[in-house]
């Protein structure tokens, strides 16, 4: 089954805590994905503590084929023991995704899992087990592209009590948002962004319990493929735009040098956008079979520029931007971190001519930790990243 577990989170600390007591685990390995949600006992640093402790016990247990039997025994002899309640431990979900599409659900004492399949809530049929002293909720099941599942810790359930709601934002009703708000082109981090948002709103900002939304959704693979700069040895010029045109998934050309190569190899011409959305980034142009076309260097750094931010813990910076505007930096953005599953990067080592005037100081080591920097982000959000240099 050709298909992408995308997952990502956000979270809230309570009101004046510096740290959370919700902790989230996502492991990729060569035959699963695995997502644990860890909610630590309490708020604060011993909450942290145990959360933190009980996601990586979970998720390096179950990663080396250990039985979630011998993953709960473990986190009952490791936890230390609450002094003012007299229990050690830490509730938890896990969400277990093979590549073929088998899946395993496991939760304990966190709000159930939202399944939607075709944007409308889906009853995953589970049993419960007494495990070393607790009730696990057990459910195996075929996870179908488009699926999306919404994990979540207890503050979710509870915000707005005593404030905007009487009885908080209810399991039913977090639901009902959830089924109305869906989009097949909503991406995991999106969804889970929205969600906290409204938890947020309901908490008046002042969240009174650590909340975290898990946002998993299982999409179809597409690749896109970057092509920057061109080959340091000009007689491989067929040889890398050839191979890069026959690659599978869309395709950017990023510089005005490596743009007009691939005109003259595959005997295309370039319309030139003179329509600048941003000012401050260079327009596009467009070539017959090519997705987007773009200048380079400055183009990538400010699409490096959001990535980094769209990664950033900080929701001020992630909401400081729109991916979805017409300009170079916005759509190459939008494709390498929304659209696309895996990126292949083409980079070219030659020196451009224009980079060695003294007043346009660019250098081929900029436009490779670009690259690199990008990648990079990419990889953060669980995405496969090839580069591959000419």
């Amino acid at each position: 089954m050709d298909f992408f577990v995308d997952a990502d989170y956000e979270s809230l600390n309570k009101y004046n805590e510096e740290l959370c007591g919700d902790k989230v685990e996502i492991i990729r390995n060569k035959d699963s994905v695995i997502i644990v949600l860890a909610d630590g006992l309490g708020s604060g640093v011993k909450a942290n503590i145990l959360s933190t402790l009980t996601s990586k016990i979970i998720g390096t247990m179950l990663s080396h084929e250990a039985t979630i039997d011998e993953a709960v025994e473990t986190i009952a002899n490791t936890l230390p023991v609450c002094k003012e309640r007299g229990i050690a431990y830490s509730t938890f979900s896990i969400l277990q995704i093979f590549n073929n599409g088998e899946s395993y659900l496991a939760e304990f004492d966190n709000p159930s899992i939202i399944t939607l399949r075709n944007g409308k809530y889906f009853n995953l049929q589970g049993k419960s087990r007494n495990i070393n002293g607790r009730i696990i909720n057990e459910s195996r099941f075929h996870a179908g592209l488009d699926d999306t599942f919404i994990i979540m810790s207890d503050g979710a359930v509870h915000a707005g009590i005593g404030q905007v709601l009487n009885f908080g934002w209810q399991w039913d009703n977090i639901k009902e948002y959830a089924e109305r708000i869906y989009k097949k082109s909503m991406t995991a981090k999106n969804f889970a962004n929205l969600l906290l948002a409204v938890c947020n709103n309901l908490y008046a900002q002042k969240p009174g319990d650590d909340t975290t939304i898990v946002a998993v959704k299982i999409r179809k693979g597409l690749n896109v493929n970057v092509l920057i700069g061109p080959p340091v040895d000009r007689d491989l010029d067929d040889y890398v735009v050839k191979k890069f045109i026959k690659s599978d998934g869309k395709k950017v050309v990023c510089g005005g040098t490596t743009s007009q190569i691939v005109c003259r190899v595959l005997d295309k011409k370039m319309r030139t956008n003179l329509n600048y959305v941003n000012p401050s980034v260079p327009p596009t142009a467009d070539i017959d079979g090519i997705d987007l076309t773009c200048e380079g260097v400055l183009t990538m750094s400010k699409a490096v520029d959001y990535a980094k931010k769209y990664i950033s813990a900080d929701a001020s910076l992630r909401n400081s931007f729109d991916l979805n505007k017409q300009d170079g930096a916005s759509r190459l953005a939008k494709l390498l971190l929304e659209d696309c599953t895996s990126a292949h990067f083409y980079v070219g080592r030659a020196i451009n001519p224009a980079h060695q005037n003294p007043e346009f100081p660019l250098s081929l080591g900029l436009k490779l930790k670009l690259v690199e920097e990008m990648a990079e982000c990419l990889k953060s959000l669980g995405k496969q990243v090839t580069v591959e240099y000419a």
